[in-house]
């Protein structure tokens, strides 16, 4: 499929769409349970998920427990020479330790997502950056607080029973500390979170039936979170922005609570700087855009907002997108 020059919108169709919402629930459904719970045939599932993921435009991967790591990570905002902005960003986004990597409309802003250590940080603020010559400013904001992170998006083509359906049930089990086959299992499932238990097990060279039992154990104490990572514009969401949000400071836990729960929001922390909040959200449209901040954001009592637009998502959660163009 070739996804540089169509139009994004049309490259999935509605069921399409159904089979990725699924996915955001439960990255590692079956087949079988994906065609009972939408009705259609599990040859047609089967079929449907190997053209999206053999053409890499859909990637199910195995999210880190963001709480976790949220807390001390740094939304940077690196403004580049024009002409710069790729090379920059192509940078940002080989990293493993930034997740997540948006060329803002105009071409001229890059933002990043960096989860690392100390000495990390700071070869990466005070000596890679600055030596490129490329960057003519970096802003760096600290997170001080997770309400709502990627892997909790749902684009929203499911009813609400088909949603509960794939549902997973809560975590039962508490403080499970993975020995060395649950690492090896995890980074297995790290880029392909939809490996088979078969596939998995000659791949650690343990016998299957031990790693069925893993995995069920691993699951239950909510270590198998999944993301299925598409471009939204495939899901009929044209308009990708960041908002950087002033609240006021009796209200800033509410607003964070608020903005989490509502269906086109993709990410809410509160953060350092003069912002206090910043919100990632999906829209179809511009005037989609314009009703958020007018009728959601109004009523939070936010006090100044910037907008800034994604021009090209270059990396999410861990993975790069296929769709690189508008």
């Amino acid at each position: 499929m070739d996804t540089s020059s169509a139009d994004p919108a049309t490259l999935l169709d509605q069921l399409d769409r159904r089979l990725v919402c699924a996915l955001q629930i439960d990255g590692r459904a079956e087949p079988g349970r994906i065609a009972e719970v939408l009705g259609v045939s599990v040859r047609t599932v089967t079929r449907r998920l190997a053209r999206l993921r053999g053409t890499g435009v859909l990637r199910v991967v195995l999210m880190s427990r963001v709480a976790d790591e949220a807390v001390g990570a740094l939304l940077l905002r690196v403004r580049v020479l024009r002409g710069r902005v790729e090379a920059i960003a192509d940078a940002l986004a080989a990293r493993a330790d930034v997740p997540f990597v948006d060329v803002m409309l105009g071409g001229e802003e890059i933002g990043a997502v960096v989860l690392t250590d100390r000495s990390g940080r700071d070869r990466l603020l005070h000596s890679q950056l600055p030596g490129t010559g490329a960057v003519t400013e970096t802003t760096v904001h600290a997170v001080l607080h997770l309400f709502g992170d990627a892997g909790q998006w749902r684009a929203g083509y499911l009813t609400p029973d088909e949603t509960a359906a794939f549902t997973p049930a809560a975590p039962t089990e508490q403080a499970v500390q993975p020995d060395e086959l649950d690492q090896r299992l995890l980074r297995g499932l790290t880029e392909d979170a939809r490996l088979s238990a078969a596939a998995l097990a000659a791949s650690v060279g343990a016998p299957e039936s031990t790693v069925r039992r893993r995995l069920h154990r691993l699951g239950a104490a909510g270590l198998l979170r999944t993301h299925a990572t598409v471009d939204p514009r495939l899901l009929g969401m044209a308009v990708d922005a960041n908002l950087w949000l002033e609240v006021p400071p009796a209200r800033l836990a509410e607003a964070g609570r608020t903005l989490a729960a509502h269906p086109q929001v993709h990410g809410v922390v509160a953060t350092s700087g003069p912002a206090n909040l910043m919100a990632t959200l999906f829209c179809a449209d511009h005037g989609g855009l314009y009703r958020f901040t007018t009728e959601v954001l109004g009523p939070l009592g936010v006090g100044r907002v910037e907008t800034a637009i994604v021009g090209r998502a270059v990396k999410r959660a861990g993975v790069r997108l296929t769709l690189r163009k508008p």
